[in-house]
This record gives C-alpha cells, sequence and structure tokens, in this order.
C-alpha cells in the first residue's frame, strides 16, 4: 500500500514538473495565456509556469519563414493572361501579434501577397511585365509590410519565381526575337562590310600617298644627284682650264701646246682618212708647215681673247 502511494506521488511530482518547466529553443518565442488571457512571451531558455493556470498557446519560431506563393492568373494592362508564381520571405517580430492579430499569418501573407500581385500586374503591359520584375517585387514587398505590421510579421522580401504567358504569346514572341535577331545580325554584316570597306579605301589612299611622297622624294634625289654631277664635271672643268691656263703661262708652254695642237691635227686627219671613203681636202695640204701654222694662228687668236 505504502509502494502504490509512493509510486502515485512519483507520478503526481514528474507531472506537475512536467506542466511547470519550459525549455524554448533559440530562435523560439512562446506565448503564455494565464486563465485564458495573454500573460507574457517567454524566449530561448528555462521558464517556470503555474500548472493548470498557465499554458503555452502559441509557439513561434523567430528565424526566416520561406512561403512558396501558388501559381496564380494575372492579367496585364492589354488583356493578356499569364501564370505568375513567386516565393515569400517573412519574419515574426512580435510573437504575441502574430498569434492574436491574425488566424494563420502565413496563410494570410500568401493571400495578400497574390492580390497585390495581381493588381501590379494589372497596370503593366505584357512586354513590361518581364523588364520590371524588380519594380513589381518592390511594390508587392511594400504593400505587405504596411498590411503585416498589425501582425507583428515582417515581409522582408519577394521574388517572382516566373511568369509564363499564353502559348500563341509565346510563338509571337519567339518569331519576334528571331526577327529582331535577324535584323541585328544583318545590321552587324552591314556595318562590318561598311568598316572593311572604309580600311581598305583608307589603305589605298594610304599606299597611294606613301608611293606619291616616295617618288617626290626620287625625284628630288635624282635632281640632287643630276646637279651634283653638273657641279661636280663644271668644277673639275674649271680645274683643268686653270691647269692649262698655268701652263701655257709657264716657261715652253706654248711650244708645247703648239706640239700639242700638231700631233692632234695630224691624228685627225689620219683617222679621216682611214675611216671614209670619199673626203674634201684643202689644197693646201700637201704644205703641213702651212696648215699648222694656220692651227697655231687661230691657237694664238683664242689665248689672246682669254
Amino acid at each position: 500500500m505504502e509502494s502504490m502511494v509512493g509510486l502515485i506521488f512519483i507520478v503526481l511530482a514528474f507531472t506537475l514538473v512536467f506542466y511547470t518547466i519550459r525549455i524554448v529553443p533559440q530562435q523560439s518565442a512562446y506565448v503564455v495565456e494565464r486563465l485564458g488571457k495573454y500573460d507574457r512571451t517567454i524566449t530561448a531558455g528555462l521558464h517556470m509556469i503555474l500548472p493548470f493556470i498557465d499554458r503555452v498557446s502559441y509557439k513561434h519560431t523567430l528565424k526566416e519563414l520561406v512561403i512558396d506563393v501558388p501559381e496564380q492568373l494575372c492579367i496585364t494592362r492589354d488583356n493578356v493572361q499569364i501564370h505568375v508564381d513567386g516565393v515569400l520571405f517573412l519574419r515574426v517580430m512580435d510573437a504575441s501579434r502574430a498569434s492574436y492579430g491574425v488566424s494563420n499569418y502565413q496563410w494570410a501573407v500568401s493571400q495578400l501577397a497574390q492580390t497585390t500581385l495581381r493588381s501590379e500586374f494589372g497596370k503593366l503591359d505584357l512586354d513590361r511585365t518581364f523588364e520590371e520584375r524588380e519594380s513589381i517585387n518592390g511594390q508587392v514587398v511594400l504593400a505587405l509590410d504596411k498590411a503585416t505590421e498589425s501582425w507583428g510579421v515582417k515581409v522582408l522580401r519577394y521574388e517572382i519565381k516566373s511568369i509564363t504567358p499564353p502559348k500563341d504569346v509565346i510563338e509571337a514572341m519567339e518569331k519576334q526575337m528571331r526577327a529582331e535577331r535577324e535584323k541585328r545580325a544583318k545590321i552587324l554584316e552591314s556595318e562590318g562590310d561598311r568598316d572593311s570597306k572604309i580600311n581598305r579605301a583608307d589603305g589605298v589612299k594610304a599606299e597611294t600617298i606613301k608611293a606619291s611622297e616616295a617618288q617626290r622624294q626620287k625625284q628630288i634625289n635624282e635632281a640632287e644627284g643630276e646637279a651634283s654631277a653638273i657641279l661636280a664635271i663644271a668644277t673639275a672643268t674649271a680645274n683643268g682650264l686653270r691647269q692649262v691656263a698655268s701652263a701655257l703661262a709657264a716657261e715652253g708652254g706654248s711650244d708645247a701646246a703648239r706640239l700639242r695642237v700638231a700631233e692632234t691635227w695630224v691624228n685627225n686627219f689620219g683617222e679621216l682618212a682611214r675611216t671614209t671613203n670619199s673626203m674634201i681636202v684643202p689644197a693646201s695640204v700637201s704644205d703641213m708647215s702651212a696648215m699648222l701654222a694656220t692651227a697655231f694662228g687661230v691657237f694664238e687668236q683664242s689665248k689672246q681673247k682669254q
């Protein structure tokens, strides 16, 4: 009998401890009610409550929650039906308001996100819906954040996962994209051909300029070479004449000149006789001394003029 009473006492003690001690995990919050009325919110750690008087009514996690927003039908401003789904990120900031502000805050936030999304897509044309995804995400977060403030929930961000237009619209968009790609390809090809022609023309122009400059430089060089040659010949002739004049002015120069003239005359006359079949011979050819005298006379006259 005493063992039975002891066993009952142990069971009651364990039951009392079970209902009295509450261990709250990290990043969690429990809402405690006393006699059916909100009493307090307990966070991570060991806590004591009054058994049969206090009870944990709601348990919330304070970690960031990811909610999948189901796919829904939206109508754009140009009356195109598209299917849109997304994902929502939120966090419980006040456990008491999340417990008593709304019956199911996750379902409520999901429904509010869907209605806000339909409203935002109704303001845009189909072509702009793909470009304005970031703007739509921001507008949804702004609208949800205002609505969920009284629920003790903070909406962190919303992301559109996919936008699916009707099949015929997709086909039309693909045709448009193909046409746009072909247009860009033709433009790029024409621009490349234009640049190639410009480059070739520039090359021909540069080559012509270089060739003309080379020809001009060649002519300048040739002219300078001819001028240098003429100057050298004139200088050599002048030096020769000066040497001849010096030799004539020296002692015995006149006699040497007469001898040179006579030799030249005789050699040229003999060469003329060998190379021609007929020639006109002066009447005084037999008088060699007379012809030499005539040549010396011409020489003397030239010398006096000089």
